[in-house]
């Protein structure tokens, strides 16, 4: 007969969006730095497929090198912000819902019990991790920063130039916003505004200053306040989580092409708007160029 398994059920409240808890948990460079119950262990790599039918595997080792073993499983459920379930390599599973509540995020996790260990060694044990993870993210900084880079068949000049033209401009940057648009000078040292209108016809953006400006070399802005209802703000809570975030663009000649990247800072609820906005803009500059 098979043995009635024990479900076990931890949680935790977490100081901080959902959208970045939700980054925090299952990025592997993140992972690598929460995963362990105490201070003698840690997890020195992670992969993580994160998709219905997807496998993760975090190895998890102790310090001394005396044992180690990988902790994986495939996905059974992944809603975004909402809920991730997965079997264990043993097939036991795992259930974790993060909900959120105004500026928390309650982190709920339900699995069901190995026989090998007692109950509560076990409940004490994926706590810690848990607790471990709170500490990370509550600690972690509220930007996350991106690279994206694409190789242009064209001069690092007319790349460069075409970034920051008046003409040009408002045509790669439409991915992000039809109506987007710069007032200002790109000269080192200068306030520029990164503006756009919304649908209702409100016009917001960013207000920033160029930091750096090496020409076909290297491009530094950073924004310092934003844009609401076409009035500039650059303190108080509508700026927090902004200020001092950086969008650097660096040009590399590569024989006749030139090697474009992009490295900017965000805050985690716009990171997969980045991820798919960005690639769309540096293809659309590549298109100028090479026309």
């Amino acid at each position: 007969m098979t043995a009635e398994k024990t479900t076990i059920t931890i949680s935790a409240t977490i100081s901080a969006p959902v959208e970045k808890v939700w980054a925090l948990w299952t990025d592997p460079r993140h992972i690598v730095k929460w995963n362990n119950a105490s201070d003698d262990w840690h997890t020195p790599h992670a992969t993580n497929d994160l998709r219905e039918g997807g496998k993760f595997v975090s190895r998890m080792e102790a310090r001394d090198g005396s044992m180690g073993f990988d902790f994986e499983g495939i996905y059974s459920v992944v809603k975004k912000h909402e809920q991730i379930a997965y079997a264990m390599s043993d097939g036991r599973k795992v259930n974790i819902v993060f909900e959120c509540k105004e500026k928390t995020t309650e982190v709920t996790e339900s699995f069901e019990a190995e026989q090998m260990n007692p109950v509560e060694m076990q409940r004490e044990g994926w706590q810690a991790i848990l607790n471990n993870f709170k500490k990370h993210v509550e600690e972690s900084p509220n930007m996350e920063k991106m690279k994206f880079e694409v190789s242009i068949h064209a001069p690092v000049e007319k790349i460069y130039q075409s970034t920051i033209d008046a003409n040009s401009y408002p045509i790669w940057t439409a991915e992000f916003n039809p109506t987007s648009r710069f007032e200002g000078s790109w000269e080192k040292g200068s306030k520029i505004l990164f503006l756009g209108t919304d649908q209702e016809g409100k016009v917001g953006g960013m207000v920033a200053r160029i930091k750096e400006n090496i020409p076909n070399k290297f491009i530094s802005i950073e924004h310092y306040g934003v844009v609401g209802n076409g009035k500039e703000v650059t303190s108080g809570p509508e700026v927090e989580g902004w200020a001092g975030a950086l969008e650097n663009y660096s040009y590399e000649q590569n024989g006749n092409s030139t090697v474009m990247s992009v490295e900017v800072d965000t805050n985690y609820e716009y990171m997969d708007y980045f991820n798919e906005a960005w690639p769309r803009a540096l293809n659309k500059l590549k298109s100028i160029c090479e026309a």
